[in-house]
């Protein structure tokens, strides 16, 4: 591609009782729900997964060279114009990042090591290639001559922002500076590209284990036992992905084994240390070169937040709002360690360590809101619950999802279902394709380990046909496999995650602009969560968890008292929960407003703040959990603080829109023409005001959290 205007990004978010079940009731991959009736015909064609390793490098290269023919014919016209320089920039950009971002993802999914390391390969030569493009002056030169033309040629909205934009990027990538200075970014921009994927391929890779005896994990239900593999000795083998390290921690009655989890899992990539290490001090030695004091002002500049002052003090506030509500929070989970070390005839030394907190945690919901996590998750069997989340989708949002059938889908691995999504009338009849859809759900080695959304091809209107180009997009989990006795059973907090990257699916399906560098999820960064927070309020309303439920046994949904319960732990350790939030947002924007050759330790960094942040301690365990925090090097640098910014945007949407009606379709509609439509096509805070009729404000956010202060009208963001 030419250059990208903003990086590429993927969009993420930081069992079971027995019984005797014959397994190919729950094997069938295909048991989701099909297509009744007349099936509509996409009139796109969906991507090929069937490629070499080849193909992938040579792609790659060949847009490489395509790009560098394109920048030379701009470099070189004497009397540029829109249609013969930024038209032809955009459309160049949709076109190749369609045809290569499929092709980068490989890296995360592929169960073929030849296609992973070609993807890395593909990746890697493509981002050195996109900062020389960026950096080209002869094209900046050029198109300089074009941009004063811009208001004057009668553009339409869409084309004159994505214009602006590519006028800005010139400037924030240095352009107006001397040839040494910008000799000198572009050579750090290229080792902060190479860290960045190397960061993310130890990640992809990481396979460390623990190996403990059944007695080590007494507590542990024998439906999470089920899914650990045995070794020879006959003990269980925990590997450090979620499905493992989560309910060993939450029910193990060993504190040494849960510490033993819980450090391990912390440092399980140390061999990413030096690397972030590395791309900080990168990141702090452009900053003043681009006139920023440092990084974190090079960023916000860009965002909705506009300064790290207004970051700083939005966490700030919120602090201290959250501290005594987490300090309330401590305290019943200490009482609960108290009586459960008095019981066992154990020493308790009075604190509450971050291994004891999933624990205790799930005491104190079993034994105060009479909450079983195995129980309510028998009720959450995979299979119905996506079915019921995509109707869902389908009535507020105004959608049809039709699957692909097994024998006809065409994916990356066996596991993975395909469906083709449509617009649809009031009526729930299919009018217009949207594009394609991937569920991959299950972990496998070498996938990638969290939950993500990857927008793998953009929407955006052919300049040559005039006819719309539909995106590809692909939602990336790892829940449990199925068992010989049971279906894969979500948790609770994992039907949450399902809402919340659907959410970001959805962001890119309905999307449509004219270019492909605003479509979807290409919004402002600090505001890119909110459409998927909001939709996480769905599976805490009343109505909708008797719909999504249904016992994988019985068929019943959860009963009322059930569902009662369930809603009153919304916000059990809230105040725990987000002051972390504050934490990891607090280390990330620390890390990133240091100024040039100003030295940090990143383990004592770490420590500090969280000492500062949290209230349960770590001991003298020194964690090196920053180096499996993706974000910091997946493109959220300076960013990590607006999961809890757009929360704010999110909480006044649903009050305002759906806390009324959660089913409401004609809400729905306008949040799906408003909000999510639009894209990046304008500024986001213009499509809050447009689908709330007002400025968004903090009040619904506040009194979500409990913590709302008595005469207040809110404050504007």
């Amino acid at each position: 591609m030419a250059f990208l205007l903003a990086p590429r990004k993927l969009i993420h978010r930081f069992i079971l009782f027995n019984s005797i079940i014959q397994p190919p009731r729950y094997f069938s991959s295909s048991s989701f729900r099909m297509p009744t009736g007349p099936v509509p015909v996409p009139p796109q064609a969906a991507p090929s997964w069937d490629v070499t390793a080849d193909h992938i490098l040579s792609t790659v290269n060949k847009s490489i060279e395509q790009s560098k023919a394109l920048l030379d014919d701009f470099a070189t016209q004497d009397s540029p114009t829109w249609d013969s320089t930024l038209k032809r920039y955009l459309q160049f950009n949709a076109e190749t990042d369609s045809a290569t971002t499929p092709l980068l993802f490989f890296q995360n999914v592929s169960p073929h090591k030849d296609l992973r390391d070609a993807s890395t390969k593909a990746d890697e030569l493509l981002s050195a290639y996109e900062i020389d493009a960026a950096m080209r002056v002869d094209v900046y030169k050029t198109f300089s001559k074009v941009f004063p033309q811009l208001e004057k040629l009668g553009l339409d909205a869409e084309s004159l922002r994505a214009a602006k934009k590519i006028e800005t990027r010139f400037k924030r990538d240095g352009l107006d500076l001397d040839d040494a200075t910008r000799e000198k970014i572009t050579a750090l921009r290229k080792r902060l590209s190479t860290l960045s994927i190397q960061f993310a391929k130890n990640m992809a890779d990481e396979d460390g284990s623990l190996e403990f005896t059944a007695e080590e994990l007494t507590g542990v239900p024998e439906s999470v036992l089920e899914q650990l593999t045995k070794t020879e000795d006959n003990k269980y083998k925990m590997t450090f992905k979620y499905p493992d390290v989560f309910p060993v921690l939450k029910y193990a009655q060993n504190a040494d084994v849960r510490k033993k989890v819980f450090t391990g899992f912390d440092n399980r990539n140390l061999n990413n240390d030096d690397l972030l290490a590395e791309g900080v001090k990168i990141r702090s030695e452009i900053a003043p070169l681009l006139g920023y004091e440092n990084h974190s002002a090079f960023v916000l500049d860009d965002r909705m937040a506009k300064t790290p002052a207004n970051v700083l003090s939005f966490l700030g506030d919120l602090h201290s709002k959250l501290k005594p509500k987490a300090q309330q929070d401590v305290d019943v989970l200490l009482k609960y360690k108290a009586q459960d070390y008095k019981e066992r005839d154990l020493d308790f030394d009075g604190k509450l360590y971050s291994w004891d907190l999933r624990f205790y945690a799930n005491k104190l919901l079993e034994t105060e809101y009479k909450i079983d996590a195995q129980q309510i998750a028998n009720y959450f069997p995979l299979q119905s619950t996506v079915d019921e989340v995509l109707s869902l989708y389908e009535h507020v949002l105004r959608l049809k999802f039709y699957k692909v059938a097994d024998s006809d889908k065409q994916v990356w691995h066996e596991d993975v279902h395909q469906f083709h999504v449509w617009d649809a009338s009031e009526d729930g009849k299919p009018t217009e394709f949207l594009g394609w859809f991937y569920l991959d759900l299950h972990p496998r080695p070498n996938k990638y380990g969290h939950a993500a959304n990857f927008n793998l091809s953009p929407g955006y209107i052919d300049a040559k046909s005039g006819e719309r180009v539909h995106p590809v997009t692909a939602l990336v989990c790892n829940f449990s496999k199925p068992t010989e006795k049971k279906p894969s059973l979500l948790k609770h907090d994992e039907v949450v995650t399902l809402f919340h990257e659907m959410g970001h699916g959805i962001h890119n399906l309905v999307s449509k602009t004219r270019y492909s560098r605003f479509h979807g999820t290409s919004v402002e960064w600090d505001f890119v969560e909110a459409p998927s927070q909001m939709l996480e309020y769905w599976p805490w309303n009343k109505a909708q968890l008797k719909q999504l439920s249904k016992h994988y046994e019985s068929g019943e949904p959860l009963s009322d008292s059930l569902i009662d319960s369930l809603i009153r732990t919304k916000h059990v350790n809230d105040g725990i929960n987000l002051t972390r939030q504050v934490f990891l947002a607090s280390f990330d924007l620390a890390i990133h407003l240091l100024k040039k050759d100003e030295p940090i330790d990143l383990v004592d960094k770490w420590y500090q703040l969280r000492t500062e942040y949290c209230l349960d301690t770590t001991g003298d365990f020194k964690s090196h959990a920053f180096s499996a925090f993706g974000h910091l090097m997946g493109g959220y640098d300076s960013g990590y603080y607006g999961y809890l910014w757009s929360e704010v945007f999110a909480c006044d949407m649903y009050y305002t829109k759906f806390k009324a009606d959660p089913l409401n379709s004609q809400a729905g509609y306008e949040y799906k023409t408003k909000v999510i439509g639009p894209g990046g096509s304008r500024d986001a805070m213009d499509s809050l005001k447009d689908f709330l009729g007002r400025e968004p404000n903090n009040v619904a956010f506040m009194e979500e959290l409990g913590v709302s202060e008595a005469g207040s009208s809110g404050n504007k963001l």
